[in-house]
């Protein structure tokens, strides 16, 4: 991970970061941002998601105020006008105004790109958003360029580190991957996940970090609709330290499992071989009475 972000940040190339949920992806663009002391700028995609709410909108309520202002000088203004052919001139010249800077509010992507010092951009869960918005963002990632007709083409200064997540409900097109450099995230394994839980949740007593862990590792390897990820290792093991958890019992997991598991049917299938399970962390890792 380190390494495709140290090369990303000195070719100026975005990061596509793809894997389950929960493993990490987001918190991969926050720690770089929280390490580079740049500010992090998150756009969180959807399906619908448009250039207006990505790039920049006008402010509807400051041009409103803007108008009704006018109205009552407008007659003032052209006063002094002789023709037709000069006071079309003169309210060309008021409507340059109306779409100029002092109305324009910046969107992500925008905001991004004019950070003078440089900026981490989030993309999160590319993969939601339409092939549209995919085809758009080629402009953004290749140049780090933005037309707005109205005020012409905003160019980077410093280039924004981008990186995007995509949790792999849809496909993404060749060209949007042609121009990142391309990292997998899966899930950690025993040792990994244990040092994850040992700076998250350091109050948890390494004996029980320890089980816990291994518990969900063995969970892992059950055919599951969906299989428990780091953020709900993460979840689970605040729960055991809130409930004063001193090693796994069967009843325990039992009435925390669905902090791990997200569907019934995953929980039923997870209780058929829970005490075996558990008899088997605890062995190892503690004494089961």
């Amino acid at each position: 991970m380190a390494t495709a972000i140290y090369i990303a940040h000195h070719l100026r190339k975005p990061v596509l970061v793809e894997g389950p949920a929960g493993v990490g992806k987001t918190e991969l663009a926050k720690a770089t941002a929280a390490f580079t002391g740049l500010p992090l700028i998150r756009m969180q995609c959807y399906e619908g998601l448009d250039e207006a709410k990505a790039i920049y909108e006008w402010k509807y309520g400051k041009q409103l105020l803007y108008t009704q202002i006018l109205r009552d000088k407008l007659g003032e203004s052209l006063r002094d006008v002789v023709g037709l052919d000069a006071a079309m001139v003169k309210l060309g010249d008021i409507d340059e105004v109306f779409f100029s800077e002092p109305f324009l509010e910046p969107r992500p992507l925008l905001r991004a790109l004019r950070q003078p010092e440089g900026a981490v951009l989030l993309v999160d869960e590319v993969d939601k958003s339409d092939q549209e918005f995919e085809a758009f963002l080629l402009e953004i990632l290749s140049d780090y360029a933005i037309t707005i007709p109205e005020l012409g083409t905003f160019t980077a200064t410093v280039p924004p580190l981008v990186v995007l997540t995509s949790n792999n409900s849809r496909d993404l097109g060749d060209a949007l991957k042609r121009r990142c450099l391309h990292l997998h995230i899966g899930y950690p394994d025993q040792a990994l996940e244990q040092r994850i839980i040992e700076v998250r949740v350091p109050q948890i007593e390494e004996r029980l970090r320890r089980q816990l862990v291994a518990f969900v590792q063995r969970l892992r390897t059950l055919e599951l609709k969906k299989l428990p990820s780091v953020s709900e290792t993460i979840d689970w093991a605040r729960a055991l330290l809130l409930l004063h958890v001193g090693d796994l019992e069967p009843e325990i997991v039992r009435t925390t499992l669905s902090v791990l598991l997200k569907y019934e049917t995953d929980i039923v299938s997870a209780n058929r071989q829970l005490e075996t399970i558990v008899r088997d962390v605890v062995g190892r890792y503690g004494t089961f009475n």
